[in-house]
């Protein structure tokens, strides 16, 4: 089966859906039956061609990003990457016999499979991957109302919609209800993602945090929490790893609240070399607003962090309150406080938390994620293959 493929992150650019198109484009890789092109955006102001295995094509179009916008993407971004990746992608299917095109996102790359679709009769499957689903997030009200119609267009016309979790199809289900939508969860490779108590400091209490720097991710109460934290505890430290445009208000607040020596921003980290912050840390902390399946959360599930998170989105696949980690109150630094608190003082609590982590990482994979995508591939094709 030859497939056309869109996301407009890859890493380095963007954020989860980026890594989860990397993962699943690694086994595509193995997979002889597939051929794949892959068009997402580039990096600098050039084209690129890359190659994963025999069978994968990375297309990387050039839309103005550089090394100070990279992981945030503007409207004008967005617009961009679909004008070049429609008529890029135009000339790959007049070149090439696809059966079928599938897209991250129902916008912008959803509409560049739509109008495949009416122009090619390319049948089509989009990911739901958050931000992409009407009342996701408070960042886009404005903008979900005069967008909602497109993507319901989207939805309508597609032979699968998938969201990456129970809680992000609830949600589209609600501007949809006639529309059937599965789940195939994000997975996460337990075999680069371990632990190594050997790279802790035995003397700090670590508390880390990966993710995007953005006012929808909660960081500011997570801040807050570690300043009265930090009063109670000489050895506690906050580990802060992601870029975004709240970074500069964040490190403003830890100024602030006078604990800038006990508070680290890593900043923007390539995914390859992330595994070694998780491995200094005692128990990952994301007070999200919304969350789809979080990747970074599956990341510190598996190098057996004990996850301290809001009931939010996929959180509660991911996150059993009192098992695995701890369910926190949104927007509420007090309550951040007391549960981070809990870990702190109980190290056996936080040694049958961590097994727990990892173990629930056990059963999640990139290879059964892929297997999930290829049997819907598969479908699409007998479907076609029916009516021809």
């Amino acid at each position: 089966m030859r497939i056309l493929f869109f996301n407009y992150e890859f890493p380095p650019l963007g954020g989860g859906a980026g890594n989860a198109s990397f993962y699943l484009l690694r086994e595509y890789a193995k997979n002889s039956d597939l051929e794949v092109d892959f068009v997402t955006a580039s990096v600098d102001g050039q084209y690129h061609l890359l190659k994963m295995g025999e069978n994968v094509n990375i297309h990387r179009l050039p839309i103005g990003k550089n090394a100070e916008n990279i992981h945030y993407q503007t409207k004008k971004d967005l617009i961009l990457y679909t004008w070049k990746a429609y008529w890029f992608s135009r000339k790959l299917a007049k070149k090439n016999q696809y059966d079928l095109s599938h897209s991250f996102f129902s916008v912008p790359c959803g509409a560049i499979s739509l109008l495949l679709k009416w122009e090619f009769k390319l049948p089509y499957i989009v990911s739901l991957r958050g931000s992409d689903v009407p009342g996701y997030s408070e960042r886009f009200v404005g903008l979900y109302r005069w967008i909602t119609p497109t993507i319901l267009k989207i939805w309508k016309n597609a032979f699968f919609v998938v969201a990456n979790s129970q809680g992000l199809k609830e949600l589209a289900v609600k501007s949809e209800p006639k529309k059937e939508i599965g789940v195939i969860y994000n997975g996460v490779d337990v075999k680069e993602f371990v632990a190594d108590p050997s790279k802790r400091n035995p003397e700090h209490f670590t508390i880390i945090c990966v993710s995007r720097v953005t006012p929808r991710k909660g960081i500011r109460f997570l801040i807050q929490a570690f300043k009265m934290l930090s009063g109670r505890y000489d050895n506690v430290q906050l580990l802060i790893v992601g870029d975004g445009n709240e970074k500069k208000s964040l490190e403003d607040l830890v100024r602030s609240l006078e604990i800038e020596n006990r508070v680290e921003f890593a900043g923007a980290i390539d995914h390859t070399n992330v595994l070694a912050y998780y491995q200094r840390a005692d128990v990952f902390v994301l007070p999200s607003l919304n969350e789809g399946m979080s990747n970074v959360m599956l990341e510190a599930l598996a190098v057996g962090l004990p996850v301290v998170a809001t009931d939010t989105g996929g959180t509660k696949e991911l996150l059993t309150d009192n098992v695995n980690g701890l369910v926190v109150k949104m927007k509420d630094s007090n309550d951040l406080a007391e549960k981070i608190e809990k870990l702190i003082v109980n190290d056996e609590l936080r040694k049958t938390m961590s097994l727990e982590s990892r173990k629930l990482a056990e059963r999640m994979s990139w290879e059964k994620v892929a297997g999930e995508y290829v049997e819907l591939y598969k479908k699409i094709d007998n479907s076609r293959k029916m009516k021809g």
